[in-house]
């Protein structure tokens, strides 16, 4: 077999996602096979279209299953590479949860609903 045969046959496909809430881009490339998730980023370039990634800080993953940077990909993997959360969710439903007992929309002491009979007992 010679070499043009065997770097053909060890070629896959796979696909870099990014997206902003105004841009979003998918590029589909051949890469090695067995090449990492952190060498497959920065052979699409998707690193120069997108200068806020930076992939100390970015997580990424394949078809929305988290990854580390130095899995290997396979064959049609679609590697996305997600933005940093804006804010905590847990610290929002927090916030949400006592603007409700505030209202008076959720029960002070269990934070649940309002029992409109537990009301009237009392």
């Amino acid at each position: 077999m010679d070499n043009h045969a065997v770097a053909e046959k060890n070629q896959i496909q796979i696909e870099v996602v990014y997206g902003t809430p105004s841009k979003q881009e998918l590029l589909l490339i051949s890469v090695e096979d067995g090449i990492t998730i952190e060498a497959a980023i920065k052979a699409s370039g998707i690193l120069d279209v997108f200068k806020e990634i930076d992939l100390t800080k970015n997580k990424v993953g394949i078809w929305n299953r988290t990854a580390k940077l130095t899995d290997a990909v396979k064959d049609l993997d679609r590697i996305e590479i997600y933005r940093p959360l804006i804010a905590d969710p847990k610290e929002v439903r927090k916030r949400r949860a006592e603007k409700a007992k505030e209202e008076g929309r959720a029960d002070k002491v269990t934070g649940g609903r309002v029992n409109p009979l537990r009301a009237k007992a009392e």
